[in-house]
């Protein structure tokens, strides 16, 4: 089994599939289903932290036991199609989502939820389900904010290519390679910078002292630290890519996007707006009702979340003020009829795999956690059979603009049991003006019913 998962994280997609085909009949039954949700899995689209593709997060999703997943990777939506064919396979409800940076404006002062960064905002859009066509607004949008994160990237690289030319690299022969379609991230920046030193100093010695006079530390401190590289990736990030790195650059207003123009194209996707949340402890999230009701004014429709931030902290000082945050964005995000979609992004080793809902920090939090992420995977239901979207104003017009209305209407699709092929394959054919009646009478029944062709 685990030879059969490691095809599923190759770069050769006809792999990716055969394995998985290969594990399905190995075990044609998944019928383990808890009440956990990670609606935030990046996958090796941006980066994972042990490379896994959506195909990979999809299986390992159903065979834990989750109650719904999604992918959602920085500035591109490359997964979708993959994640959503693998989620019918395996019976798991599924949702694809995206991640970016923007700014915002009203906040230019303000340190937001991009640490020593004022004015920048880390933003998400949910239920990106159908495939942007060719040449449109959106694609040709979306194409040109993976072009300015590839500059980015490029602009970083040179910046400490040119401090520390002993390790220096090309983006496209060192960087690029690591990734399945050419979307790096920072993460894959510092990989290349390591691996180019390990490549270039065989011997250890000389290695140890290299990065020591780079990172500040001692020999034996960097030989500690190459027996725990997620550690030495942590160290290499800070000093080079970080705030105060050699190659930092403060961002302005013209390096990100708008927030408000970045969930304008997310509505007109077809998908859900998100606004994110650190950890309630910044300036600019002191405030937690102004914030979100100023995300909302810009478009945002919902709220995501990592949990663990708030509760998962050694400090008991630090883990009450946190908590407390948490508690409280969370009752003003109901207030606000805010749907909130959780995970633990699994771009870091350490992370978890889930959020623990029945745990003692998050109990408290279940429904409201279930909810949001049931409301999300209904939206990703309706939109993607019956062209029916949670953003979508004659959606709105047609609940009578009852925001409570249509999120228990979209919460009840949600927990529909997971659509396999057969009940997709019924869907498509019938078409989304009949698709939505029978949507319709699956929630009235609380199972789909799907005659045979």
């Amino acid at each position: 089994m685990e030879i059969l998962k490691e095809k599923l994280s190759s770069f050769c997609a006809f792999e990716r599939k055969e394995g998985l085909n290969e594990i399905i009949q190995t075990l044609p039954v998944f019928d383990l289903e808890g009440s956990n949700v990670n609606l935030h899995f990046h996958s090796f689209n941006s980066y994972h932290c042990e490379n896994w593709s959506p195909t990979r997060i999809a299986l390992e999703s159903k065979l834990r036991g989750l109650y719904a997943a999604g992918i959602i990777d920085f500035d591109v939506i490359d997964g979708r199609a993959e994640f959503l064919e693998a989620a019918e396979l395996v019976g798991l409800r599924a949702t694809v989502g995206i991640e970016t940076r923007a700014f915002l404006t009203e906040y230019s002062n303000l340190e937001i939820d991009s640490p020593g960064e004022p004015g920048v905002s880390y933003i998400a859009g949910s239920g990106f389900v159908t495939p942007l066509a060719i040449n449109s607004t959106q694609a040709l949008t979306l194409a040109g904010y993976r072009k300015k994160a590839m500059e980015r990237n490029i602009g970083l690289l040179s910046r400490i290519n040119t401090k520390l030319p002993e390790i220096s690299i090309d983006y496209f022969d060192d960087v690029l390679p690591l990734t399945p379609a050419g979307n790096a991230t920072e993460r894959h920046i510092i990989q290349a910078y390591i691996q180019k030193s390990i490549r270039k100093n065989t011997d250890q010695k000389k290695l140890y002292k290299l990065w020591g006079g780079i990172l500040g530390k001692s020999e034996a401190d960097i030989e500690s630290a190459f027996q725990n590289m997620p550690l030495l990736e942590d160290l290499v990030r800070a000093k080079l890519a970080k705030k105060g790195g050699v190659g930092y650059e403060q961002p302005t207003i013209e390096t990100f996007p708008k927030v408000e123009d970045f969930f304008a194209w997310t509505s007109s996707c077809g998908a859900i707006p998100l606004e994110s949340w650190l950890d309630g402890t910044s300036k600019g999230e002191e405030d937690g009702r102004a914030l979100l009701e100023l995300s909302r004014q810009k478009g945002a429709l919902g709220l995501n979340i990592i949990p663990d931030r708030n509760w998962n902290i050694k400090d008991p000082e630090i883990k009450a003020r946190k908590y407390h945050k948490l508690e409280e964005i969370v009752q003003i995000a109901e207030s606000m009829d805010f749907p909130l979609q959780i995970g633990t992004e699994m771009n870091k080793t350490g992370l978890p795999f889930v959020d623990d809902l029945d745990g003692e920090y998050l109990k408290t939090f279940k429904n409201v956690f279930l909810t949001g992420a049931k409301i999300l995977i209904g939206h990703s239901t309706l939109q993607r059979f019956a062209g029916f979207s949670y953003s979508n104003k004659e959606v709105d017009n047609y609940f009578n603009n009852d925001t409570k209305l249509k999120n228990n209407f979209f919460a009840e699709v949600g927990a529909l049991p997971p659509i396999t092929k057969k009940e997709a394959i019924y869907l498509r054919n019938e078409g989304k003006e009949k698709s939505f009646d029978l949507i319709r009478d699956a929630v009235k029944n609380g199972k789909w019913k799907c005659k045979k062709r």
